[in-house]
């Protein structure tokens, strides 16, 4: 936690970003009856059944002192799917000399997944760019990441979807939307705040 909290001090350098990333799923579901349409004094209704139409996945990368963010929507989640969003992550930041990427420990997080998707020149060229910063296990909210998919969800995700195409024309349109705004996420719970607030996680506080 507090490697974390240490890496959020940095200040802005376009030269050694500080980049989170997360995943999350979508499922997908399709409406059985037609919504009746809202009229005045009336909202629109849904009908509680539903259809279930499978999963994708959300993977999110921002970088919250530059304000931007880039997201991509994939049928699955596997290590070779995450590899591809770490090598779109590092051409998007080609003049960086080392990318800071915050993330949590899921099993496909790993620079092995990236020699199974690349041969081992390009996999380890790849990997030398990256530092990788976990968070700890219980410990997700300290990923920035993770508030910017709930912005997601809550701004335009937060409803029935049937069709992958449909999710990623929404998430297309917010992202231009979000990076325009130049929205940012101002960070303020330091060490310090840490030792206090979470003394129950430090041993030699608890007596």
């Amino acid at each position: 936690m507090e490697m974390v909290l240490d890496v959020y001090k940095r200040p802005f350098d376009p030269r050694h970003p500080v980049i989170c990333m997360d995943e999350s799923p979508k499922q997908m579901i399709a409406e059985t009856r037609i919504p009746i349409p809202a009229s005045p004094g009336q909202t629109v209704k849904y009908d509680y059944e539903y259809r279930r139409c499978g999963l994708c996945n959300i993977f999110l990368a921002c970088e919250p002192l530059a304000g931007t963010r880039t997201v991509k929507v994939t049928e699955r989640k596997t290590k070779l799917d995450w590899a591809y969003f770490v090598e779109e992550i590092a051409s998007q930041n080609e003049c960086a000399e080392k990318i800071t990427l915050i993330m949590d420990n899921l099993n496909t997080h790993k620079p092995g997944s990236l020699y199974e998707a690349f041969p081992p020149e390009k996999a380890k060229a790849l990997w030398d760019r990256f530092e990788f910063v976990y968070t700890p296990k219980h410990g997700s909210w300290l990923n920035i990441a993770e508030i910017e998919l709930n912005v997601l969800t809550s701004q335009c995700l937060n409803r029935r979807i049937d069709d992958i195409k449909v999710v990623r024309n929404e998430v297309a349109a917010w992202l231009k939307f979000r990076n325009n705004k130049n929205a940012k996420v101002n960070w303020q719970f330091t060490t310090d705040d840490a030792r206090v607030k979470l003394f129950r996680l430090y041993p030699t506080l608890k007596s």
